[in-house]
């Protein structure tokens, strides 16, 4: 699939992607930002706080994309196509049934984001910010995720931030999940997190 062309977008399903129904809150929420950014961490929480499904984009990725990611090797535009158009299935299938879900993906290059973000007014883009020697040394924490560190500067090579025209609400991820989370919830007008909620996943 080419992503230089601008038929790859959310309009593969033009009917759902251009609904043009301006709810009072998003349905879905898109945390995007570069692996070791806390994407999982804050979606999870976000979605506690909401009552809302989660999905993590880790889990939409074929076998041959995780297996390059644990090589080391970059994946490029065409391994990303179908990762990409599993999640916006995902996204518009929630929005058809009328369910709310917090997603995460790194969204890095605005031609993905037109992918699962597109036209759909219904879907918000947050956008976890943070500098590479902060996200380097978190990385350097983790064990179980497949992304190795020496992925972190590809990453930030093929970061395009969302320009204003996407509608991101951007928060930085120095501090501590709780407030990052209290900040979206404020930037959104939702309410305050629960504390006995729980994700639906």
């Amino acid at each position: 699939m080419d992503f230089t062309q601008p038929d790859l977008s959310a309009n593969r399903r033009p009917e759902l992607a251009a609904t043009k129904v301006q709810p009072a809150l998003p349905m879905i929420l898109v945390v995007m930002g570069v692996s070791g950014s806390g994407k999982t961490t804050i979606g999870t929480q976000l979605a506690l706080a909401l009552r809302w499904d989660f999905e993590d984009a880790d889990w939409f990725h074929p076998s041959r994309n995780i297996d390059k990611m644990h090589a080391g090797i970059p994946l490029t535009d065409e391994d990303r196509a179908p990762w990409l158009i599993a999640i916006a299935d995902f996204i518009d299938q929630a929005r058809v049934a009328g369910q709310h879900a917090v997603v995460t993906c790194s969204a890095l290059k605005r031609r993905y984001r037109a992918v699962i973000v597109g036209n759909r007014p219904d879907v918000r883009l947050i956008y976890l910010k943070g500098d590479m020697e902060l996200i380097a040394r978190r990385i350097a924490t983790r064990h179980e995720h497949f992304m190795p560190a020496s992925l972190l500067q590809s990453q930030f090579d093929a970061l395009e931030e969302p320009g204003a025209d996407e509608n991101p609400i951007v928060v930085s991820i120095a501090p501590r999940p709780r407030e990052i989370v209290a900040e979206i919830l404020e930037a959104l007008k939702m309410p305050a997190p629960q504390a006995d909620a729980a994700p639906r996943r």
